[in-house]
């Protein structure tokens, strides 16, 4: 009885994975949001190209609950473990910053013809 319970525990447990999974599209970047603040906290798209950035955050033990980009205007909040999109402008080079609400977490964004 008490292996059958592990083995259910177990098998439970395997499906609570909270790191978000790869996206599917080559031209977006998985972000995970924690306690630590942003990872990656740098971020690269090449010019010109298609580019989104999805958001997950994956405890409660952070500031990190919503994603904010000053130069872009843009807030979003991030619901625990529900992947949140933002596409990216590509059309110039230029270094944009995401920060966490607070301003505490602060990571960035280059947009580079390579």
């Amino acid at each position: 009885m008490l292996r059958g319970s592990v083995l259910v525990l177990a098998i439970a447990l395997a499906g609570c994975d909270p790191k978000p999974s790869a996206p599917s599209d080559p031209n977006a970047v998985a972000v995970t949001a924690n306690g630590k603040g942003f990872s990656p906290s740098s971020v690269t798209f090449k010019k010109g190209a298609p580019a989104t950035m999805i958001f997950t955050r994956t405890t409660d033990d952070t500031c990190a609950t919503e994603v904010v980009f000053p130069q872009l205007d843009v807030k979003k909040d991030l619901p625990k473990n529900k992947p949140i999109a933002i596409t990216i402008p590509t059309d110039k080079e230029q270094t944009l910053t995401f920060q966490c609400g607070m301003g505490m977490y602060k990571s960035s964004v280059v947009v580079a013809v390579n």
